[in-house]
């Protein structure tokens, strides 16, 4: 079985961080957006702005682990 690179499972990291943490920040956002009643057109932008900022943390961190556990071999 051919090992992947690390910088193919350094980018996956991000990319499943990303998607995982955009899930989270756009139900976290609409949630905050419901609860202090955001109205008009900033419900979409505060709903989107925490989809990226949390998207961003959870792919910058998740891709900082796949570096870390890359030079492991089990």
């Amino acid at each position: 079985m051919a090992r992947d690179s690390c910088l193919a499972r350094i980018a996956a990291g991000c990319a499943v961080g990303g998607a995982v943490g955009g899930a989270v920040g756009a139900v976290y956002g609409t949630y905050e957006a419901v609860r202090y009643k955001v109205r008009g057109f900033y419900v979409i932008r505060h709903i989107g702005r925490t989809t990226l900022g949390s998207a961003a943390v959870f792919g910058l961190f998740l891709g900082a682990g796949s570096l870390i556990h890359c030079g492991k071999s089990y």
